[in-house]
């Protein structure tokens, strides 16, 4: 036997194997390769979700049924090599989220954490444990694990986001609550803007202790704030070969990832610039923010997927897949994926110029 190949399975073998099963077991050598494999083998294909394609089923959804009876009136992004899972990755959902002017989705919480990065509108709003933020074009918003949230629409503005969630993860370790508050709001405790005056300005309240907190106490980044970052690198002239200039949204408290399971990033390419060959263990789901361009999964050998993106279109790269990205315009994309979760497990693993 090797790591890669059963032994060769006999008339003996065969029947011992079928006494077995009654009995709640297996062969471990049968199944060795399948269980721990020289690489990552995973059912998740690169996959692209036309903005305006979603959009005008999304649309079409806020005449059917309302946010509030909806609870969440969301088009889930099904990776098509898990068909009926509900699963963007094995590990993450994604899906767009609507809110028309004038409703709300009421509040609830829940033990999944949950980021919103928003896609079309301005002028809605998010509440996390009572402190409204305002939504704009390419904010970042995070719901903590556990945390009251709601939404609201005041403008006269359709209002769509990107939904990212750790649900494959808490479902896996069945660990899933959710509770409803019994209302639309919930209590409003403290003034818009509080969390990023407080925490957001690379000072903290002298007193202040971090605790249990896992997740960032900044619980909205504005796009415009991040969006200037990324001009002042590329003055830098700091570009990465794999990345061109990629920036992770982090906890002000620890430097560490904003988010316990989920790690968040924006990254700024060039017009015309072509990254090299890279690729990690975190699927990956990305949105392109700004600009045009293409992603080319795969391996000119074995086969490629070329993905032609446009603003806020979405689409996803599997684990371990080599990627390159191709910047037809100056292009923003924001991205997601369960690297924190890696990470602290010590199981994330890169390899740049992977081809």
């Amino acid at each position: 036997m090797s790591i890669e190949t059963a032994p060769e399975e006999t008339p003996e073998r065969r029947a011992y194997y079928e006494r077995l099963a009654p009995e709640g077991l297996a062969a471990l050598w049968t199944r060795f390769p399948e269980l721990v494999s020289r690489e990552p083998k995973s059912p998740i294909r690169p996959h692209l979700w036309r903005y305006q394609a979603v959009r005008a089923l999304l649309m079409e959804a806020g005449g059917l049924i309302t946010a509030k009876e909806a609870e969440r009136r969301v088009l889930i992004l099904e990776n098509p090599g898990l068909p009926g899972q509900s699963r963007v990755t094995r590990s993450l959902y994604a899906g767009l989220q609507l809110v028309l002017p004038g409703e709300v989705a009421p509040a609830h919480r829940h033990t999944q954490t949950a980021l919103r990065f928003v896609m079309e509108g301005e002028g809605a709003h998010t509440a996390v444990d009572g402190e409204k933020t305002i939504m704009r074009p390419g904010d970042f918003v995070i719901t903590p694990n556990w945390a009251w949230h709601d939404h609201g629409n005041d403008s006269d503005r359709p209002m769509i986001w990107l939904d990212g969630l750790d649900i494959p993860l808490v479902q896996f370790l069945d660990a899933s609550f959710a509770e409803g508050y019994g209302a639309d709001e919930f209590p409003r405790g403290r003034p818009t803007g509080d969390n990023l005056a407080r925490f957001g300005q690379g000072l903290l309240p002298v007193d202040w202790e971090a605790g249990e907190t896992r997740t960032s106490p900044v619980f909205s980044y504005p796009y415009a704030r991040s969006r200037e970052t990324l001009e002042r690198l590329r003055a830098a002239e700091e570009w990465d070969a794999c990345h061109g200039i990629k920036l992770r949204y982090v906890n002000p408290a620890t430097g560490g990832w904003a988010m316990p399971t989920m790690a968040a990033c924006l990254q700024l390419l060039p017009k015309g610039g072509e990254t090299e060959p890279y690729r990690s263990t975190d699927a990956t789901v990305f949105t392109a923010t700004e600009g045009r361009g293409r992603t080319i999964v795969g391996e000119p050998i074995l086969g490629e997927t070329i993905l032609d993106w446009g603003p806020r279109d979405v689409f996803v790269v599997p684990s371990w897949a080599p990627v390159r990205h191709e910047a037809l315009d100056d292009a923003v994309l924001f991205s997601f994926s369960d690297r924190p979760v890696q990470e602290a497990l010590g199981l994330w693993r890169e390899d740049r110029g992977a081809a």
